[in-house]
């Protein structure tokens, strides 16, 4: 089958991985003029770990492992903590932070060159009986017998195909970097949550340290000119290692993100064209499951296209359609409510992150918690 992908992010470049391994003929049409290297660090549950390695993706010695995930108060006091270690036992994958320009760089370097098309923004197209035809905005045309929508928030084959536009902003944002630690974190990834928002820290191999702070966010207000300023004041008082994250910090280094998320579609696609990642749901990146989820859809979509008996037959690409939406909408738009409303910032909910009721609702033992984690993360995933 001739498959064409928009977009050579994560997702985009690990569906071409996988279409490629399954024996399938592939371009991706990349708008940017060079790899998009740039961004924090991504984390990856076992499942994602465990998607890549089946993608033939080797991840070893790359980013940090994670054995432990320990959940705090503002003033510094543990709630809880989740033994990755056993989890990784158990799923037979290790959970890791990787930085997104070394995620990219290593699925690039599995394919075939001259597959990553880049100046290629997907301006039209058109999807018949015969096929489906591409053209970019510097009237390029390409054919194939499938379009894969993985272009992101801002997708312009989602618009195209369903008519609807750019993911909403939900007013957060999320104020990032990946920076030199001024401490090693070792093995352990952290939150700390208050009323004021969240703070949260892990390494990221080779000295560096992915760190961020979620915020109330208004599109209408003016530019944050001294974010530093505005962190210090807002996470002041707050327990270690706040304060010394935000002293090693300098102008620059902080990048907002304000959070968005997308209606989850019942049809994720139409005609020859199915959308994934970003593209089809859109999410807040609380609980780190934004990249997770899109790499749980290349593995359906990879399984779901090898299951066409007849490229050409409009029928056999149709039931792609309905069959992958089915499998994997439920599990997305879990994903999706979880990362919307698990995490408050202003409003009444942020009483429940008052320092007593985090402490109160944070009595369960270790074994109990990190079973709960495992329970919700096999929830989300078909893999493990």
């Amino acid at each position: 089958m001739r498959v064409l992908v928009a977009g050579a992010g994560i997702s985009g470049l690990a569906a071409a991985r996988g279409l490629i391994g399954a024996g399938h003929e592939v371009v991706v049409l990349e708008q940017a003029p060079q790899p998009r290297v740039q961004g924090g660090a991504i984390t990856l549950w076992h499942n994602g770990t465990a998607i890549l390695g089946d993608l033939g993706v080797d991840l070893e010695g790359t980013g940090q492992p994670l054995t432990t995930l320990c959940l705090r108060t503002a003033r510094g006091r543990r709630v809880l903590e989740f033994d990755l270690a056993a989890l990784a036992e158990r799923f037979e994958s290790v959970a890791r932070v990787i930085p997104r320009g070394s995620l990219i760089t290593l699925l690039e370097s599995g394919l075939p060159q001259g597959t990553v098309r880049f100046g290629a923004r997907v301006a039209e197209l058109r999807a018949d009986g015969g096929g489906v035809q591409v053209r970019t905005q510097a009237g390029q045309e390409y054919a194939g017998d499938v379009l894969v929508g993985a272009d992101g928030v801002r997708s312009r084959v989602r618009t195209l195909v369903l008519g609807d536009g750019p993911a909403a902003l939900t007013g957060v944002a999320t104020w990032q970097g990946l920076t030199p630690a001024p401490f090693d974190p070792g093995s352990t990834t952290t939150m700390m949550v208050g009323r004021q928002g969240d703070f949260g820290y892990m390494g990221a191999g080779d000295g560096l340290m992915q760190w961020f702070f979620d915020v109330p966010w208004s599109p209408g207000a003016p530019p944050e000119d001294k974010p530093l300023e505005m962190l210090r004041r807002r996470f002041g008082g707050w327990g270690s290692p706040v304060e010394r994250v935000l002293a090693s910090l300098g102008e620059g280094d902080a990048e907002a993100f304000p959070h968005t998320r997308h209606k989850v579609p019942r049809r994720w696609g139409g005609g020859r064209c199915v959308l994934l990642g970003d593209a089809a749901h859109g999410m807040p990146p609380v609980m780190a499951q934004g990249t997770n989820q899109a790499l749980e859809d290349v593995a359906t979509l990879v399984d779901c296209l090898g299951a066409v008996p007849d490229p050409a037959s409009v029928v056999d690409v149709h039931s792609v359609v309905e069959v992958y939406s089915a499998r994997r909408r439920r599990q997305a738009a879990l994903a999706s409510t979880i990362a919307t409303h698990s995490l408050a910032v202003s409003g009444p909910r942020t009483l429940l992150q008052g320092e007593y009721l985090l402490r109160l609702n944070g009595a369960a033992p270790p074994r109990l918690a990190t079973r709960g984690f495992g329970t919700l993360l096999r929830t989300l995933s078909d893999r493990i």
